[in-house]
């Protein structure tokens, strides 16, 4: 799995849990669906994630760009 591709399964699953959570335990957890969609704005705009940094460190690959010629 690719870096790029662990990042749309943690922050996707973070999502769905905390609305799972917010749902049955505490709407407060909709709090930290903020914090995730907060930090995805900020990464599209610094091009720097934490979670990018943590799944290098766990091993995952580099997207690799592949050339294409029209």
């Amino acid at each position: 799995m690719t870096i790029n591709e662990g990042l749309r399964l943690v922050a996707g699953s973070f999502v769905l849990i905390t609305i799972l959570l917010a749902h049955f335990i505490n709407p407060a957890w909709l709090f930290f669906t903020g914090f995730v969609a907060i930090n995805l704005i900020q990464s599209a705009f610094t091009r720097w994630c934490p979670m990018i940094w943590l799944l290098e460190k766990l091993g995952f690959k580099k997207e690799q760009l592949i050339a294409t010629s029209e």
